[in-house]
Order: structure tokens, then C-alpha cells, then sequence
């Protein structure tokens, strides 16, 4: 089973995501080490320019004689993915404001973010779950120093997030932070979608015992390696734009059999899709052209953004990518 542990790599990786990058800096010089992420040279960058084609989920979205459109992102990527292509770059240059679950190159949301990370007395763990969380970060060539920097469930999330980095998976080229950066040089505003408060509170539980639950169940996933290659398939099936393969997650995930997993799932997805919703309606109600960039688990089922601005009025139709 799948678990938890990939529902909060699937839903909700950017809070990770955002040190992600200094942790990789940081492992050991162990050639078994996985390979860190790289900033593309200029001639890789100048290739990837000319090569770009789209890649995820994009929908054109209709209402009052104005367009706006949602793109459904992945937050890990490879480096020959970060580019968009010619139609998401379109839609990106069309708009008249870019969203985003949230934006990590605010620095107020940097900070609020790394502030809410840090660990607290109250969140220590037991003596034998501690020890498997510092044998987890031994193996994945991360410092156990780690944890003085972040609470133990950060600290396992993040571990899930960087355990596909073999396959050139890495936050650090993950979707949503580039679309941020390609909006400002586009001179387009960012607007975050949600806070930190919200995202850090769903991955951190409500209680030590909450979070110390969740630290279990994500080792559990990382020592039998299953979160790994459904991280992959997730990867694979974004990349390739596959629709049919994402709307149909729940029935392949293999990670909804317990009432946790569904819960969290619920808490995770559902509850959060109506005020995203809401709120990129409200942006393009006041006139603005949105890019809603969401990562693309948020567009599927009857839940989903598509379906809930459907709901309020909006034509909504898929932009085919071409192949």
C-alpha cells in the first residue's frame, strides 16, 4: 500500500520542495550517493528553449468574454521538463496574473515557511522511531543535523520527496516554482493561492501524536521502497499528459484502503479544491486573465477545479497538447 506518505508527495510537496535543494547540497561525498541537482549550463538551457514541448494538464477557462486557464503541475520534475511549452507559454503570456498553491520566491513566504518547519520539544519522537527516521536520512546521504533543522514529519517528507532523485526526479526542477520565475520575467504579478499556516498545518497534523503518526507511516513506506515507484508512474503520467491515466488516480494509486489515507486524501484534496476555487474565480471576476498553476492531482474528479468552476458558471474545455 502506497499510504500517506505519497498522498503528502502527490497533494503537497511544495513546503518541501522549498529546502530541498540545500539538503542535496549537503550529502555525503559517497559516490553511492544519489546525484544532486544541477542548474542547466547555458547550452542545456538554450536546447531545452528551442525543444520545449507542453507537458501536464491545461485548460482554457471561459466566463464574462474573458479567458483564463488552469495548469495542473507536478512538484518534482526532471531537468528537460522545467521549460514550458509552446501553448503553456502562451497561456502564460496571455494572462494578466499568475497563481500558485503558493509562491516560494516571496520572501515572506520563505521565511513564514522555514519558521514553521523548525522543530519543537513538544514534537521529539520516541526513542526506536527516531532512530529509524536517522537511518533513513544515513541512507538517502542527507545529514542527521537535518533535524535541527526541521520537525521529524518535515524531515520524513522531505525524504520522501528526494527518494527518486536516481531516476532525475528532483524538487529542485520541480513546476510550479519555474512558472513563478517565468512570470516575473514575463513582468506578470504572482499571487499565492493559500498561506503557509494552511499547507504547514495539514502536513504537521493537528497534534504531536498526529505528527508522530505520520513520521511512522511514511518509514513504513520508505524501509519497503513503495512510495518510490508510484512516484515514478505520477512523474511518467505527467509528463506524457496522460488525462485519462489521472483521472482515473484513485483507482491505480492503491493508496485509499484505510480510513487515514481517505481522510487525508479528503483534507488534502477536496477540502482545499472549493477555496482554491473560489479564489481564482475571484481573480478573474475582477477582471484579471488568470494562470492557475495547481498541482494536477487538485483538477480530477467531481471535486476537482475543472469540475468546480464548471459549477459556478465557467466553460471549461481541455487545450489538447500537440505530439
Amino acid at each position: 500500500m502506497i499510504g500517506v506518505a505519497l498522498l503528502r508527495l502527490a497533494a503537497l510537496s511544495l513546503a518541501a520542495a522549498l529546502i530541498a535543494p540545500a539538503l542535496a547540497q549537503a550529502q555525503s561525498a559517497n559516490v553511492s550517493c544519489p546525484p544532486t541537482a544541477q542548474v542547466p549550463a547555458a547550452e542545456q538551457l538554450k536546447a531545452q528553449l528551442r525543444d520545449a514541448r507542453d507537458r501536464g494538464f491545461l485548460w482554457r477557462v471561459q466566463k464574462d468574454g474573458r479567458s483564463s486557464w488552469l495548469y495542473g503541475t507536478i512538484h518534482i520534475a526532471k531537468m528537460e521538463w522545467m521549460i514550458p511549452g509552446p501553448q503553456v507559454m502562451a497561456a502564460l503570456r496571455a494572462s494578466d496574473v499568475v497563481a500558485v498553491e503558493l509562491d516560494l520566491l516571496d520572501p515572506a513566504m520563505m521565511f513564514t515557511l522555514q519558521t514553521a518547519m523548525a522543530p519543537k520539544s513538544e514534537q521529539a519522537l520516541p526513542v526506536a522511531l527516531n532512530a529509524r527516521l536517522r537511518a533513513q536520512l544515513t541512507l538517502a546521504c542527507l545529514p542527521a543535523a537535518l533535524l535541527d533543522a526541521l520537525s521529524p514529519v518535515m524531515a520524513a517528507t522531505t525524504l520522501v520527496v528526494l527518494s527518486a532523485r536516481r531516476e532525475g526526479l528532483d524538487p529542485s526542477y520541480g513546476i510550479d516554482p519555474v512558472v513563478s520565475v517565468m512570470a516575473r520575467r514575463l513582468g506578470k504579478p504572482v499571487v499565492s493561492l493559500e498561506t503557509a499556516e494552511m499547507q504547514m498545518k495539514l502536513l504537521q497534523g493537528e497534534t504531536p501524536q498526529d505528527a508522530q503518526d505520520s513520521v511512522a507511516q511514511i518509514l513504513d513506506e520508505l524501509e519497503a521502497d513503495r512510495a518510490r515507484p508510484m512516484m515514478l508512474r505520477l512523474s511518467r503520467m505527467w509528463a506524457d499528459s496522460r488525462l485519462d491515466e489521472l483521472d482515473s488516480y484513485a483507482q491505480w494509486c492503491d493508496c485509499l484502503k484505510t480510513a487515514p489515507e481517505r481522510d487525508f486524501m479528503k483534507r488534502a484534496l477536496d477540502d482545499r479544491n472549493s477555496p482554491l476555487a473560489e479564489r481564482i474565480a475571484a481573480l478573474h471576476s475582477g477582471g484579471q486573465a488568470v494562470f492557475a498553476a495547481v498541482g494536477s492531482l487538485h483538477m480530477t474528479g467531481p471535486q476537482g477545479l475543472p469540475s468546480l468552476l464548471r459549477q459556478r458558471g465557467y466553460q471549461v474545455d481541455v487545450v489538447p497538447f500537440a505530439r
